[in-house]
């Protein structure tokens, strides 16, 4: 098992590599070339920006039993049909239950955008957000570890 970061633009990169070094999990953060990230212990993979490149890199990575952190809802479709489990900043576990629901909620957000219909901003994070989400991951990385 590893841990794959989709870093562009994620704001629990140092979340996760507390939490894969506590566990002597291997971390890999893929990112474009316009954001620096630096550390001693995560395998960093940067990119050439263009659209999905770091994506792309991500799921050409993940095998069976690793664990995913993004945003897209993309992103972890493929990586739950590569049988690994994704999670996002929030906490949120992907399934194979609510993967479809979601796909089709951004699908149609992305028209009504496209059509210049009112949606709301994503509200600034915060510190319970990111204890959330650190809480939820921890147990995500325990159980995955228990089934070995």
């Amino acid at each position: 098992m590893k841990i794959l970061v989709d870093a562009d633009a994620c704001p629990v990169k140092n979340i996760a590599l507390k939490v894969a070094k506590e566990y002597k999990i291997p971390i890999i953060m893929i990112k474009n070339i316009c954001h620096e990230l630096h550390d001693d212990y995560a395998q960093i993979i940067t990119v050439d920006q263009g659209r999905d490149m770091a994506d792309i890199v991500l799921i050409n990575n993940t095998k069976d039993g690793d664990v995913v952190i993004t945003q897209d809802y993309g992103v972890a479709a493929l990586a739950l049909s590569k049988k690994a489990v994704a999670i996002n900043q929030n906490g949120l576990i992907y399934t194979n239950e609510n993967i479809d629901g979601l796909l089709m909620r951004r699908h149609t957000n992305q028209q009504n955008r496209r059509k210049h219909k009112k949606y709301t901003k994503v509200p600034k994070r915060t510190k319970e957000d990111n204890e959330r989400f650190e809480k939820k991951f921890r147990k995500l990385i325990e159980d995955r570890l228990n089934k070995k």
